[in-house]
């Protein structure tokens, strides 16, 4: 059927082409571009999809140029720092050329000073001026920063490598020692041989010494007693220069009575009471003022209250609180071992102490106590009495001071130790030997002779404790051979190489130290030594530990440290915080010294002290190597692997947008043919739809 109104055909045919025209538009769109997602239109999830993905490849691509820039850093402080090290080492071998004193002369040695002090300069420069991007490198202002807690001071050389403080900028180290690190130690007993001589046998002596200062008399004085029939109160008082000035009437009971004649102050030396009796119809105020002609008492009152007759009700007071006057002075008692020998080598103790009536001494596990009173009256000479009165010591008291008061606030006591005690054989070698000496820094061979005396063979072991280091000492007859160092690493080895019959050394020894055990912020630290050490995500420190310390010790690191962003995120994980301490002559060195005291003038110059010179250059040289090795394995470790790392994050991220955003040239390349070609048909057929109404013409003719 042909319409008019309606050309449905055109209809269609109009609607088709639309279609392909839009087609042909989208095609040629993305072939421009290269893009298939041009607009949220062209899919809204695949956009949402791609812009996540675009986030996170800038923010790594920034993350990648950080890292490289941070790489950039660490080498440039690397290179100060071989500078530095090159420097170390120079001065290392001028210390080990001034050492040969035997055959430089002064001069030579002072040549080599000046290099020295050149070279402290050049590392003080470095320091100084290592820079990037006008910010200081080597000067310690990229270290750490902490605050003192418990014990902190039992911590030494603290070094923090790398924390992550967090957002709160700071953390808490609590470092709970539970053993400390041990030396090594070995001990051989009975070195009891008498020599060919033998010394002089001594007795033991000490001292006890007493000093007094002037001390300024103070009345005794009485509680305030009041009235029973009033309000009225008043004091007691003893008179300075009468009979019982200072601490006389100290223990006085008060009695009140009253009476119709004059008031009067009467004392009973044998009842220890004081009675005053108060005239009725006075007031107290006219009383004292009658009283104050007593020659011992001064009675003291401000009340206008009348006395009238007292009933049994009336407080009485105890006069105390005085004390007499001390004229100071110095006293001493000589004390001597009754016996000769070391037995009684030893320590003297003073103890005061409530209810000893009268000194006592006694003497046991090398100590001699002498006990007093801490109250009352003491003299010197009753002490001496009461050591006397053992049968192992005599004393005898001399001096100014004779006697003082117990508890006597300017009484300074001094106890001398017992000492000087030798017994009638000498310690020494029972039997000839031959034996190495091995320590933690190396070995020496003795050669001792039967009769070798005990010291003697001290001190020929303790001449060469540098080399070998073990250090030896006297435990009353035994030879105690203890590491100069401490930890599992330190040792004590003594091999018998040759030994006569009976001698002291049995067939030697081997025994070893123990580290440090502790545990940081819960965590259990590598301990090595005196030194501990920990590793993880989040804190990297290192720390020596006093000697012996056992406990806890607390502080604080509030901020500092060289913070990277080496991650796309900005959150502490995919951060990292490190630590680059000063390399100024100030700072480097440890135990031995600190690195400016080889200059000239110092206490470890060339010419003053060549060989802890040389310990201290070794702590700084391994200082600097510690901290180049620690950036290098930063950078190759953290700074490489990350770029590696994100390079490889970006690639992948970049193909997955890509494959989402970007178009298929070759589909639409299809596609921009296949709607051509609907376009063109679209065309020729809506033209055709449109002629077909025309053909109604024909049946009106």
């Amino acid at each position: 059927m042909t319409r008019i109104n309606t050309n449905v055909s055109s209809l269609v045919a109009q609607s088709r082409l639309q279609a392909s025209n839009k087609d042909l538009q989208t095609a040629l769109t993305r072939l421009s571009t290269g893009l298939r997602i041009n607009s949220g239109s062209d899919d809204p999830a695949g956009l949402i999809a791609s812009e996540a993905l675009r986030s996170e490849i800038t923010s790594l691509n920034k993350s990648i140029s950080n890292t490289r820039r941070a790489s950039q850093i660490i080498s440039t402080a690397d290179s100060a720092l071989g500078q530095v090290s090159n420097l170390l080492n120079d001065i290392r071998g001028l210390v080990v050329e001034a050492a040969n004193s035997g055959a430089l002369s002064p001069n030579e040695i002072a040549a080599n000073q000046l290099q020295v002090d050149s070279s402290l300069e050049a590392i003080n420069r470095i320091a100084q001026t290592t820079t990037f991007q006008g910010r200081k490198l080597l000067d310690g202002s990229l270290d750490f920063i902490t605050t003192p807690g418990t014990n902190s001071t039992r911590v030494e050389n603290l070094k923090i490598n790398s924390a992550s403080l967090g957002q709160a900028g700071q953390v808490d180290i609590a470092i709970n020692v539970s053993q400390a690190a041990t030396q090594a130690e070995l001990e051989f007993a009975n070195f009891t041989l008498p020599p060919t001589v033998p010394p002089v046998p001594a007795s033991a002596t000490g001292t006890l010494d007493f000093a007094v200062t002037a001390a300024t008399l103070v009345q005794s004085t009485s509680g305030a007693i009041t009235l029973a029939d009033s309000t009225g109160q008043f004091t007691l008082s003893s008179k300075a220069g009468g009979a019982y000035e200072g601490a006389l009437a100290n223990g006085f009971t008060v009695v009140i009575a009253t009476g119709s004649v004059a008031s009067s102050i009467a004392v009973d030396n044998l009842a220890q009471t004081i009675t005053v009796t108060l005239q009725e119809g006075e007031t107290l105020a006219d009383i004292a003022t009658g009283l104050a002609s007593n020659a011992n008492f001064d009675f003291a009152s401000a009340s206008t209250t009348a006395v009238t007759a007292l009933d049994a009700a009336a407080s009485a007071g105890t006069v105390a609180g005085g004390v007499n006057a001390v004229t100071g002075g110095t006293g001493s008692i000589a004390i001597t071992a009754a016996e000769t020998g070391v037995a009684f080598n030893g320590t003297i103790t003073f103890v005061q102490t409530t209810g000893t009536t009268t000194p006592t001494a006694a003497f046991a596990g090398n100590t001699l106590t002498v006990t007093v009173n801490d109250t009352g009256n003491i003299t010197t000479a009753s002490i001496a009495s009461a050591i006397n009165g053992l049968a192992a010591f005599s004393a005898t008291a001399s001096g100014t001071l004779t006697n003082f008061a117990g508890d006597e606030s300017s009484l300074a006591v001094t106890d001398t130790e017992l000492t000087g005690g030798v017994d009638a054989g000498v310690y020494g070698v029972a039997a000839a030997a031959v034996f190495e000496l091995a320590g933690g820094k190396g070995s020496e061979v003795f050669n001792v002779s039967a009769g070798t005396t005990l010291d003697q063979l001290i001190s020929q072991i303790n001449l060469v404790s540098d080399a070998t280091g073990v250090s030896a000492a006297a435990d009353t007859t035994n030879l105690v051979l203890t590491s100069t160092e401490y930890g599992s690493k330190s040792k004590v080895e003594l091999r018998v190489l040759s030994q006569g019959t009976g001698g002291n050394f049995g067939v030697g020894g081997r025994e070893l130290g123990t580290d440090i055990v502790a545990t940081v912020n819960g965590r259990a630290a590598r301990g090595d030594g005196n030194q501990l050490a920990v590793n993880t995500a989040t804190l990297n420190l290192v720390a020596d530990i006093e000697a012996g310390f056992a406990g806890t010790t607390s502080f604080t690191i509030a901020g500092g440290g060289a913070n990277f962003q080496l991650g796309p995120e900005v959150v502490t994980n995919q951060q990292a915080r490190i630590g680059i301490g000063s390399v100024n002559a100030a700072r480097l060195g440890g135990v031995a010294g600190k690195l400016f005291e080889l200059g000239s003038g110092e206490a470890a110059a060339l010419a003053t002290d060549p060989t802890r010179a040389a310990e201290i250059v070794n702590e700084a040289i391994a200082q600097v190597t510690g901290l180049r090795g620690r950036l290098g394995a930063f950078q190759a470790t953290s700074l490489d692997s990350n770029l590696v790392s994100l390079g490889d994050t970006v690639a992948n991220l970049q193909e997955a947008e890509s494959s989402i955003r970007d178009a298929d040239f070759a589909a639409e390349s299809a596609a921009l043919t296949r709607a051509q070609i609907l376009v063109q048909s679209g065309t020729n057929v809506l033209s055709l739809a449109n002629q077909n109404p025309q053909n109604v013409l024909s049946l009106l003719r």
